[in-house]
């Protein structure tokens, strides 16, 4: 499938280009309405990552485990950048949900979304999954 589709999430909807993915969009929206409902933590479709610094974002944030939260510096970290550059590899995610780029917060909480619902969708996923830091920031 390579036109981007809409699936339903807490907070509202993403966008999903499907180019980068081996499921249906109706695969796909199945699946996010499992995550939605409580019943699914991670999505069954493989992800053709790009061969790109966003792809090794990607993967970086493909590895945090639903219901934790990892920030841009932890990232950055590992990749060996700046947390700058991991804030802009998240934005060019075109899988989110997917590979949970919620899941990625800054150092003094929430910072950035580039889902459709922004902030606001960003700190739903986030409440959904029990992933908000204790402060709730």
């Amino acid at each position: 499938m390579d036109e981007p589709f809409s699936v339903d999430v807490p907070g509202g909807s993403l966008t999903i280009d499907g180019a980068f993915l081996d499921a249906s969009p109706d695969e796909v929206r199945d699946q996010a309405a499992d995550y939605a409902a409580g019943e699914r933590t991670s999505f069954d479709a493989a992800v053709a990552y790009p061969d790109s610094f966003t792809g090794e974002v990607m993967r970086a944030i493909a590895a945090i485990p639903y219901g934790e939260t990892r920030t841009y510096g932890d990232l950055a970290a590992d990749l060996g950048t700046s947390p700058i550059a991991v804030g802009g590899g998240c934005g060019r995610n075109p899988v989110p949900l997917v590979v949970p780029c919620h899941r990625v917060v800054g150092a003094d909480g929430l910072t950035g979304f580039s889902g459709d619902g922004g902030l606001d969708q960003k700190r739903a996923l986030l409440e959904h999954e029990g992933a908000l830091p204790a402060d709730g920031a």
